[in-house]
């Protein structure tokens, strides 16, 4: 899951585009992107998109539905369901509390639909309320359903009150870089993907390229995108260099057979268990994106 692009849920024009773009997962959205004059038409056409594409192969198709406390999530969930989504994303999540709350509704829709109970994952963006950002810690066994955790910069900063989330050297400022710290901690304590935010200077590709780069050299997973043109950056830059899988292969195989030893030498260098750890990471990543 290194790539994951928003699509608005009303337009099935976009919906069928974006399938050629190369993304690993679709977010078919019904809550930002679409006017509330049209929440019920994008219900409908997402869920006969999500009738026609699946089971069939292609990108993980998820649906962002409208908040829990908005009163639409339920329709939402109603039309959706029986299109059998991979997940869905929820939006300003405040806690731990509020994903479990979903599982339940999850559970209790994939049990209408005849759906395999708990086959529908759940990615929620935690960090949109001030609330929310310090309440990242309570993700961890919350539900067995988290496939990652995101995080977002425009709702946060209506929330606080900021006029911009980057200062201007274009870096994020101390309060959203903290944000995205602890959005990064949380999904790793939870042991899920840590999946960075959009960009939305779509345009400026360099910018947008050192971001992504940023973003992985920190442990990041992967990265959300709002156009199709930043979905090869993304899976360049979130792709293992076949340099790292080699090495990363390496050292786990000279671990395997090291009799239990907690320091080996391999080039010259003395490689321990964090570094296995870290292979073994580099190695699940090669995995998914079809390298090994």
């Amino acid at each position: 899951m290194r790539s994951l692009l928003f699509v608005p849920g009303d337009s099935e024009r976009k919906m069928e585009k974006a399938l050629a773009s190369g993304a690993d997962v679709l977010i078919l959205d019904l809550e930002d992107s679409v006017a509330p004059s049209r929440k019920e038409e994008a219900r409908r056409l997402t869920r006969d998109f999500l009738r026609a594409r699946n089971p069939a192969g292609g990108p993980g198709l998820y649906v962002r539905i409208n908040a829990l406390d908005t009163g639409l999530a339920e329709a939402d969930l109603a039309a959706i369901m029986p299109g059998r989504p991979a997940g869905i994303m929820l939006p300003k999540s405040e806690s731990g509390e509020d994903v479990a709350r979903l599982a339940v509704k999850l559970r209790v829709s994939e049990a209408e639909n005849d759906i395999r109970d708990g086959a529908t994952a759940i990615l929620p963006i935690i960090t949109e309320t001030a609330r929310a950002v310090l309440a990242a810690a309570t993700y961890r066994g919350a539900t067995s359903r988290l496939s990652g955790l995101t995080w977002g910069a425009e709702d946060l900063s209506a929330d606080l009150g900021a006029r911009l989330t980057r200062g201007a050297d274009s870096r994020y400022t101390e309060v959203f870089r903290l944000a995205r710290s602890l959005t990064l901690l949380a999904a790793n304590a939870a042991g899920v993907a840590a999946i960075d935010t959009v960009f939305p200077d779509f345009r400026n590709e360099e910018a947008f390229r050192a971001d992504c780069l940023e973003a992985e050299r920190d442990g990041f997973t992967g990265r959300m995108a709002i156009h199709p043109a930043q979905v090869p950056i993304i899976n360049e830059t979130f792709t293992p260099a076949p340099e790292a899988v080699a090495q990363s292969q390496r050292i786990v195989a000279a671990f395997a057979g090291s009799d239990e030893t907690g320091v080996i030498a391999i080039d010259g260098q003395m490689i321990d268990r964090p570094h296995v750890r870290r292979a073994e990471r580099i190695l699940a990543r090669a995995r998914l994106a079809g390298m090994i």
